[in-house]
Parts: C-alpha cells; sequence; structure tokens
C-alpha cells in the first residue's frame, strides 16, 4: 500500500520507554517500544522511527531540546511526532513554538510505560497518528485524547491530566 504522507517519529524517551527492573525497582531505558505497539495496533501510517535520546524529561537539558530543535528542522518530512516525557513536554512544545517551524509537531507521552500492559501510550500513540496527519501546521501537545496548543497547555500534577491553560 503507497501513502504520499510520511510521518517521521522521534523518540525521546520519558515513561512511554521506561521498563521495569524486579530485581531494584528501578525503572530504566533500554529501547524504544514505537514500532512495536504500532504493530500491536495493525497501523497502515507510513512512519520513519528515529531515536534521537532515552531520557526522562526531567533530566532533559538545553542541548538536549536542542538535537530536537535541529532534528525537527532538517527532517524531510513536514509532520512529525515527538514521543516524550510529560514533565517538561510543555517546555519542549513552547521552544519548538517559538522556533516558528513551518511543519506540523505533535507531542506525546505516556504515564504509564507500555512495559506495564495498562498504558495509555497505546491511546496517545494513535491518537497522535490522527492528529499530526489532520491539523494544520503548528505545534501541538496531544495527550488522553485531547489536543493543545504549544501556547496553552500545561501538565495539571495534582490531577495526572493535562489541560489548558487559565
Amino acid at each position: 500500500m503507497s501513502n504520499a504522507m510520511t510521518i517521521r517519529i522521534f523518540v525521546t524517551g520519558g515513561t512511554f520507554d521506561k521498563e521495569y527492573d524486579m530485581l531494584t525497582g528501578n525503572l530504566f531505558f533500554r529501547d524504544t517500544h514505537i514500532k512495536e505497539i504500532l504493530d500491536l495496533g495493525r497501523s497502515l501510517v507510513d512512519v520513519r522511527i528515529s531515536t534521537l535520546m532515552m531520557v526522562d524529561s526531567l533530566e532533559m537539558t538545553e542541548d538536549d531540546r536542542q538535537i530536537i530543535l535541529f532534528n525537527c528542522q532538517k527532517c524531510k518530512e513536514d509532520k512529525i511526532l515527538i514521543t516524550h516525557g510529560t514533565d517538561t513536554m510543555p517546555e519542549t512544545a513552547r521552544m519548538l513554538g517559538e522556533a516558528n517551524i513551518d511543519k506540523t509537531i505533535v507531542l506525546t507521552g505516556a504515564m504509564i510505560p507500555y512495559k506495564f500492559g495498562s498504558s495509555d501510550g497505546l491511546f496517545n500513540l494513535g491518537s497522535s497518528l490522527a492528529f499530526v496527519q489532520a491539523m494544520p501546521h503548528g505545534v501541538y501537545i496531544s495527550m488522553n485524547g485531547m489536543l493543545f496548543d504549544w501556547k496553552n497547555v500545561r501538565k495539571n500534577r495534582k490531577m495526572g491530566i493535562f489541560e489548558t491553560l487559565s
């Protein structure tokens, strides 16, 4: 099946790709699960997956964000999906939005690791794939079936959800 639109997926880490070490009780990164999730969902969307880094977003540096920005600017695709830790997702979205890149960029993540078996990441990834194809150029955050503009979003840490700024 031929599809004229290719979506670039940039993996940056976050809860999405964390795994649990039963011996130590620690969460850690091994590799991304994006291809496995897309296969599980029987996705027919043409994607190119690139792992930029595997970091918890609380440990993401300004240099890391510059790597994300550079890759968004330089890739040939104009539809980009970024998997990202939820704690600093609005900061990365703001940096990308202020760069005024003429592409559609959607950031998404998960509150529960995919490997836990009950992750919201599957739904978030599917929703984000739809949003990145349907939305005009701009930077967005997609979580829990909701879409937010980069200028008007925050993570409500008490409720564990993203919401529009008041």
